[in-house]
Formats: structure tokens, sequence, C-alpha cells
């Protein structure tokens, strides 16, 4: 006995149609229809619901509203025939998992991989992807970040216009692909953290506003109308996000959820959306007895969303702060187009070092207003950094990696940065072995205006940043999403060998080194010389020294002299002479407490 509920508050009848669909078959028109009945729920109008035997497990359905064509459950749990086809049960108890010990991942200590499952392996799919786990193992990172999974239009995307938000991505594999993947990532002992997005759904097969007000016009965003989070009928709607997430952790065994543009989600309601979500994601872990952990991307540099409920805030786990990356990738490459322009001193690296945020209040000459709110109080596990990621990357014309941007002497620099922090790294798939695929955005839409109009505003969208409109590969070509498929064959020649025996250097020493990790923002003396180019961060743990100056720099290791000794250089020139660290151009020292080397 199986039991269809499906909410339309609009709707004057609805049916559910159910039977078994092939690939030429997507509208069951040989199912069985059956009547739905509305439910009474006191403060909870517009549910139906029908039960049967005939369905179970693999059987596929769509439902009808006033008896218009069928549509699939906007809480499908799978599509296998894409986001235009049939939804099909999953009984998600029915897979065995072998996880039953694993107790989640400790955020604040952890260094996060993130990874797009099409790209990351020649099959494209979760299990391609988990025949690479063993090199993040060795590699040493906690977890991997997975870029959207959710259904979305065609074969191969970004993930981010997904529209069957509980359905994962049938060519990746499906709801099965998925759980084999987290279960084996547990068994090495990494995490699985997911991209969701709920600030807008994809422009195929979103038939949500068919079935009720899901969006509304109170509120606009770069997508049209807003999700509703705060209308009329919107209790039902933050439901659905919400019950959403509690999906991805408890179905999926997920260690955690990154948010998309939560600056994108308006709610003007007196519990705003994101603390609901916070507040029962909290609970759930409880619940499950693991560690479960939100992430938010938002380009507001507001603490408020990371702060607990107590103290005013939302109670998110930790932000992405792009600043941090945007600080390093301006120095590091020399780029001042664009919202670059913000950024490119040695000055503004160091702030980013010390705070991840570099606009906490100050006037921002891109933005042409004051931005942000200084992040007192908080501690470094707040803020999620980046040396690349999927954005940094993807949203460049032709998607280059930073080590062809800038050479693999100043990538190394970066690298040593990020991973010397005390915010959480992340790295993007391939960067540990400067790999040369690029990673550009591609999209499969089958219909012919909808592809036309995402690849003429793709070559637009870039006019900004003085990228001629040739330079921009088409997102609809499958040429552009081959090509930014991995190239593992790359780890055993030069020089990408020496770049991840730099990486895995770099993650030893951040994994034996007490107190880097898990602190209070830094605190310790910086200096500066922006016409030589060169920067000293001291903290209690360890000091980074950096040149990025076109000579040979004399840094001084100021008030702690003689205190220090180099553990890690990216340059065998580099040298300690009296109270100083003599570096040549584009190269970068570690050095560690005397007395007080971390064990090897």
């Amino acid at each position: 006995m199986h039991l269809f509920r499906v909410w339309s508050p609009t709707a004057n009848e609805v049916s559910v149609v159910v039977g078994r669909a092939d690939a030429a078959e997507l509208s069951l028109t040989h199912g069985r229809r059956l009547v739905m009945e509305q439910v009474e729920e006191p403060g909870r109008p517009g549910w139906w619901q029908v039960a049967t035997d005939e369905a179970e497990e693999g059987t596929d359905y769509l439902f009808c509203l006033d008896g218009g064509p069928g549509r699939p459950d906007p809480r499908s749990s799978w599509q296998p025939f894409g986001v235009l086809g049939p939804s099909r049960l999953v009984d998600h108890s029915s897979f065995s998992w072998s996880d039953g010990g694993w107790r989640g991942i400790h955020l604040a200590s952890a260094v996060l991989y993130e990874l797009h499952v099409g790209t990351f392996s020649d099959e494209g799919t979760f299990d391609g992807a988990q025949s690479h786990l063993d090199h993040l193992v060795h590699l040493g990172v906690d977890a991997v970040e997975l870029m959207p999974v959710a259904e979305a239009s065609g074969a191969h995307g970004w993930g981010y216009d997904g529209v069957d938000l509980f359905a994962p991505h049938h060519a990746y594999g499906g709801p099965d692909g998925l759980k084999r993947f987290v279960d084996a990532a547990h068994a090495r002992g990494v995490g699985v953290v997911l991209d969701v997005v709920y600030n807008h759904l994809g422009p195929v097969g979103n038939f949500l506003p068919e079935f009720g007000p899901y969006f509304s016009e109170r509120h606009r965003t770069n997508w049209g109308a807003a999700v509703n989070f705060d209308g009329p009928f919107s209790d039902e709607v933050r439901r659905f996000v919400i019950d959403n997430a509690r999906m991805w952790l408890s179905d999926y065994h997920l260690d955690g959820l990154r948010l998309d543009a939560v600056h994108a989600i308006s709610d003007s309601s007196a519990v705003h959306v994101l603390e609901q979500l916070a507040g029962e994601v909290r609970q759930l872990g409880a619940d499950l007895g693991r560690e479960v952990a939100l992430i938010a991307e938002s380009d507001l540099n507001d603490p408020r969303l990371v702060r607990s409920p107590d103290a005013g805030g939302y109670g998110i786990d930790s932000a992405w702060a792009d600043e941090f990356h945007h600080a390093l990738h301006a120095v590091l490459t020399g780029e001042r187009s664009g919202y670059y322009e913000d950024f490119g001193s040695v000055a503004s690296l160091a702030t980013a070092l010390r705070r991840a945020w570099v606009y906490a209040g100050e006037w921002s000459p891109h933005r042409k207003r004051t931005h942000g709110r200084p992040p007192m109080g908080l501690s470094a596990d707040r803020f999620v950094v980046s040396l690349q990621n999927h954005d940094q990357v993807g949203n460049r014309a032709r998607g280059e990696r930073l080590g062809l941007l800038c050479g693999q002497r100043r990538a190394r620099v970066g690298a040593a940065l990020l991973l010397t922090s005390p915010f959480v790294p992340m790295l993007f798939q391939g960067e540990e072995w400067d790999a040369t695929s690029p990673f550009q955005y591609f999209t499969d839409h089958h219909d012919g205006e909808l592809a036309r109009a995402v690849s003429e505003g793709r070559r637009a969208e870039f006019s900004a940043f003085g990228w001629a409109a040739e330079e921009v590969p088409d997102p609809q070509d499958r040429e552009t999403f081959e090509r930014s498929k991995l190239c593992w064959a790359e780890l055993g020649c030069q020089p990408h060998a020496d770049m991840l025996d730099w990486y895995r250097q770099l993650l030893a020493l951040r994994k034996r080194t007490p107190g880097l990790a898990g602190v209070g923002l830094p605190s310790g003396e910086t200096l500066v010389d922006e016409a030589a180019g060169w920067l000293l961060v001291e903290r209690p743990a360890l000091a980074v020294a950096l040149n990025l100056g076109p000579a040979v720099a004399n840094v001084p290791l100021g008030r702690r002299a003689g205190s220090w000794r180099p553990v890690l250089v990216s340059d065998p020139a580099v040298e300690l002479v009296d109270a100083t660290v003599v570096l040549p151009p584009d190269s970068l020292a570690v050095l560690t407490p005397v007395g007080e080397e971390p064990a090897s």
C-alpha cells in the first residue's frame, strides 16, 4: 500500500496516473488514473492524497491538475527520464548502508574539496567519482563538496538550474548512485557536503507554479519572481525547502549542505527561513547522532548569517568568503577588471588573511558604496575560503585555472596562503595538480530558443570584464563540456606531480600543526611592504612570509625575530639570515616557533 500526497491549494481536482514507463512513453498514457481527495488538516490547506496497493518501489507516476497534462511530483525522488518525464517511487529503506559508525565531519578543522560529478571522471557519474576517492584520501582532504546534483535539464550542466529538488540527477546514476558514493566516501573517512539551490529554479521542467504559489512577485531576483518564503501559503513553500534539506541529510547520509546565493533569498518573516532551516538541521543532527553542517554563500559580508539566533543571527555554521579569493587572485594575477577593481594591494590581502572579508564597513569603489559589517567576535571556522572554485574559474570567459593565469610559482604561494589560513579551506577539483583542463560553463538544453538565449546571454555577461564575444565558448556545444573534464593521466607527469606533492605537504603540515584551525580570528603582527611586494603574517601557530615583488626581498621577522624556523619553502633558495627571511621573487616560506615544530 502506498499513499500518494501532493500540495496544490489552487487546484479543484487532482488525480495521479500510475504505471510503468519507458523512454518512449513519457506521458504514461497506459497508466491507471486514481482520483485524489482533499485532506482537511488544520493550518495546512491544499493537500491531496490517495492510497493504493497498485504502487510500489519502481512504480512510475504523474499528477494531473484539473484535467491538465501529467506533471512530475514536486517531491519526486527519481526522474529516470529527465525533468519532463514521469516520477518513480523510491524506497529509501531498501538501500544497504555500511556507515553505521560514521559520526560526521568536524567542519572547524576540515579541508573541503569541491567537485562536479559530470567532469570529475571520464564516466561523469557518481560511480565514476567514487573511483577517485582514494586519491582524495591520499591528498588529505576531509570532505568533498558536490556541486548541485538535483535533476536538471539535459544530461550535463553545472546543476544550478535544477527543478526536481528531491531527485538526484538520472545521468549521474540516480538515487542509488549517490548513496553508493556517500557510503564509499564514509568508508574511507571522507565526508560529503552537497550544494543545494533554494533561491530559484531552472527554466526547463519547472512545473511548481502549476501546483501552487511557490513563487511570488512580492520580491524579484535575477531569475524573475522570488521563491515565496513570506507571502500567502508560504508555510508550505518553506516546508518544501526544509524537508528537502532534511531528506539529503537523512535519506542520503550527507554531512552538510552548501546553500547557494542566500542573498537572493527574500524573506520578511519574523523568523527568517534560514534561521528556521538551521534550527531544524541542528535538531536533525542531534536526532541522527552525528554532526551535520550548513554553509551559506552570500556576498553581503553580514556576520548575522553565522551568528547564533540568541545574538540576532540565523545560526548558519559557516559562510563562503569570496573576498578571500578576490584579494588573493588579484594580487597573484594582476587582474583589476570587474569586481577585482576592489582588490589588488598586498594590504588588502593582509586584511583577507586576518578576517576573510576585505570589506567590513569600508567604501567599495566597485560598488560605489560602503559594504559589509565587521565580523567581530566570530571564530575563523565561520568562513570557508578558497583559491579556486567553480564560480571563480568557471565564470571566466574561457574557464582558465590559476596556474595558467599566473604560473606555478605564484600558484604555489596562493596554495600555501590558503592551507595555512585558520579558516576552513576548500580546494577545487584538479587544483592540487594544476590541471590543464579548463572548467567552462556548459548546458544541455534541448529547446532551441532557450539554447540560443543562454549562449547569447553568456557572451553579453562578460562585457564588464573586457572579454570579447568570440572568446566565450558556446555553453551548448558538447565540446565545452568535454574539455572541462579532468585529465587524470596528468598526475604522473611534470610539473603536475611536483604541484601535487606541494599540496600534500601543505595538507600534512596543516593536520599536524596544533592551534591552526578552529580558532578565533587571527591575531598577531602583520608587516606589509606594498612597494616591494612582500608580506609577513605572524600567528601563534606559525608565520608566513611571501614575496611577490620583482626583486629578492629581505623580510624582517618582527618582534619575534629569532623564535621562528622555516618548515616549508616554495623555493630552495629561501633562507633565514639573522632576523630576516630572504625570499626570491614569487616565493614563500612557512615558519613555526623554534622548539614547537610539528611532528612529522
